[in-house]
């Protein structure tokens, strides 16, 4: 009889059966792999819709909030560890630099692009701080932090909501799972959690909240300066 070995090789195994499988039948691979496509397509539509009605308002009201922040001359600093990481750097560059030539500019920032200041933090003072110092130092009243996580768990992500709260900033959390420590923090004034036990599909909704929330917060604005002018573009008096 032969037994599968535990560990890493069964795991990937478990989800990739076609892979390991002593002969190979190229249709029902095919098959396999199409039924595994679609499968997971459904999952991540199914999951946004979730997050979508659950958390439509709540996103609508955060992105007001931005747009608040942004208009007084408010920075957007966001940070995660290692996937999250570079979703981090993902949404700071798609408030910097949009990917539609007719979008504003905003300013944002990834507290992981400076691997020097990563490192140094993490080898003289420790990983639990590396976010926390960097809003310590830069983060103003007014200014919006954003932090992403799977497990909502992270350590360092945790001191950096609460040292933004203290010093004022706008605090966002966009977790996974059931939100993890995330969810039991007075200092995030908005979390939004995507309520699925795979990485992959958190990661991918995930996405959509942070694209999301930066198209909402241009509208948002847009009909705030709009307001702010008469029809003739000349400045309304308060």
């Amino acid at each position: 009889m032969t037994h599968r070995q535990a560990g890493p090789g069964a795991d990937m195994a478990a989800l990739y059966p076609f892979l390991y499988a002593d002969s190979t039948n190229l249709d029902k691979v095919l098959d396999e792999v199409r039924s595994s496509t679609v499968d997971k397509a459904r999952e991540i539509t199914e999951l946004r819709r979730e997050v979508l009605e659950r958390d439509g308002e709540r996103l609508a009201a955060c992105a007001q909030r931005m747009a608040v922040a942004f208009a007084a001359g408010g920075r957007l600093l966001a940070f995660g560890n290692g996937g999250s990481s570079t979703d981090a750097q993902d949404l700071a560059g798609l408030f910097l630099g949009p990917p539609h030539p007719q979008a504003r500019p905003l300013p944002a920032f990834g507290l992981t692009n400076d691997i020097a200041v990563v490192t140094a933090l993490s080898n003289d003072v420790g990983f639990d701080v590396v976010f926390a110092r960097q809003i310590g130092a830069f983060g103003r009243a007014g200014d919006i932090a954003v932090g992403l996580s799977t497990s909502g768990n992270s350590e360092n992500l945790l001191r950096a909501f609460s040292e933004a709260s203290r010093r004022g900033l706008l605090t966002i959390g966009i977790s996974g799972y059931s939100g993890g420590k995330m969810a039991e923090l007075d200092s995030i004034d908005y979390l939004f959690v995507v309520p699925s036990p795979s990485v992959h599909r958190i990661q991918e909704a995930q996405t959509t909240i942070y694209h999301a929330l930066w198209e909402l917060t241009l509208g948002a604005l847009a009909a705030q300066e709009a307001g702010q002018a008469d029809a003739g573009g000349r400045p309304l008096r308060r």
